[in-house]
C-alpha cells in the first residue's frame, strides 16, 4: 500500500452517508424495511443496505486497488470474507452497528469503518451520528475523538483497577453451556459492574471516553472489532483472543478480551474463566 488515505476524507464519507440514508430512517422505518437474516436477533434494515451500498465505491475511490468487506455483502456471499487475506488493502464496513437498537428507536447505534492491509488494521473509525462525534485512529499515531466542528481530542484508556472495581461490557451470547453459566456466575463476584449495550461500537466508545475499563466478546466478526480494537490499542489499551494470541481480522472465533493493559487483561482472564 503506497499511501494511507486522509482520515478526514473517510470521516466525511461516513458523515455524509449517515446524514443521507441512516438518520432519516431513525424512528421512521416503514413496514417491510426491516428483515431477518439468520433469525430474530439478526436484523437488517434498508438503512444498513443503503449505507453500505453508498460507502463502498466512495471508499474504494479513496484508495485505488482496494477491496471492500461489508457486513451485508458477506451476508449475501460468505466468500467476500476471503478478501481479508488478499495482498490488497480491504475496507471493512459496518453500515449500521446496533441494528436491533436502531429498529427499536434506541440511540445506541453507530457506523464503523476499518482499513486492513496484510491482515493488520491500519485505520479505524467509529462514527456516532447522533452524538456528532467520530473516534478514529491511524496505526502508530494515537487515538482521537473528532467532533462535528472539526475539533480533535486525544483519547486514552482508563487507569487499571482490581477486577472487582472495574466496569465493563460482557457478551455471553455465543458461549456454549456450561461455560456460559459458569462465567456469568463468576462475573457476579469477580468483576465490578458489567453491562451490554447491543452495539459494539458504543461499547468501544465507553472504553475510549472513561466510562468503562474492559469488554469481552466471544465472536470476532471483523466489522464489529477491527476499528474499535485498533483505536483502543492506540489509546494505550491491550487486547487479545481468549488464549492470549494476537487478534487478526480474518479470525472469526477465539473471542476477544479487551482491557486497560496486559496485567489487567491477565487478571480478568483468570477471574472470569473457570
Amino acid at each position: 500500500m503506497t499511501r494511507i488515505p486522509d482520515p478526514a476524507a473517510v470521516i466525511e464519507i461516513m458523515r455524509e452517508t449517515a446524514d443521507a440514508v441512516v438518520l432519516p430512517r431513525f424512528r421512521a422505518l416503514q413496514s417491510g424495511e426491516i428483515q431477518e437474516k439468520t433469525g430474530p436477533e439478526d436484523l437488517v434494515t434498508i438503512a444498513d443496505i443503503e449505507s453500505e451500498r453508498r460507502m463502498t465505491p466512495l471508499l474504494q475511490d479513496l484508495l485505488p486497488g482496494s477491496t471492500v468487506v461489508g457486513e451485508e455483502a458477506v451476508a449475501g456471499d460468505a466468500s467476500v470474507l476471503n478478501r481479508l487475506t488478499l495482498d490488497s488493502p480491504a475496507w471493512i464496513i459496518d453500515p449500521v452497528d446496533g441494528t436491533r437498537n436502531f429498529t427499536k428507536g434506541s440511540p445506541k447505534f453507530c457506523v464503523m469503518v476499518g482499513l486492513v492491509y496484510r491482515r493488520q488494521p491500519i485505520l479505524g473509525f467509529i462514527l456516532d451520528p447522533l452524538g456528532r462525534r467520530c473516534a478514529f485512529s491511524v496505526r502508530g499515531e494515537g487515538a482521537w475523538m473528532r467532533d462535528y466542528d472539526g475539533r480533535d481530542e486525544a483519547l486514552s484508556v482508563l487507569v487499571p483497577k482490581p477486577s472487582t472495581e472495574m466496569r465493563g461490557a460482557l457478551n455471553f451470547r455465543f458461549l456454549s453451556s456450561p461455560l456460559k453459566e459458569e462465567m456469568k456466575e463468576r462475573a457476579k463476584t469477580e468483576v465490578g459492574e458489567h453491562f451490554r449495550m447491543g452495539c459494539a461500537g458504543h461499547e468501544y466508545l465507553t472504553l475510549l471516553t472513561g466510562a468503562a475499563h474492559f469488554a469481552m466478546y466471544p465472536k470476532n466478526m471483523p466489522w464489529d472489532h477491527v476499528a474499535g480494537a485498533l483505536i483502543h490499542q492506540e489509546a494505550g489499551g491491550f487486547h487479545a483472543r481468549f488464549n492470549k494470541r494476537p487478534y487478526f481480522p480474518d479470525q472469526l472465533d477465539g473471542g476477544l478480551l479487551i482491557a486497560p493493559d496486559e496485567a489487567s487483561w491477565d487478571e480478568l482472564r483468570e477471574k472470569l474463566w473457570p
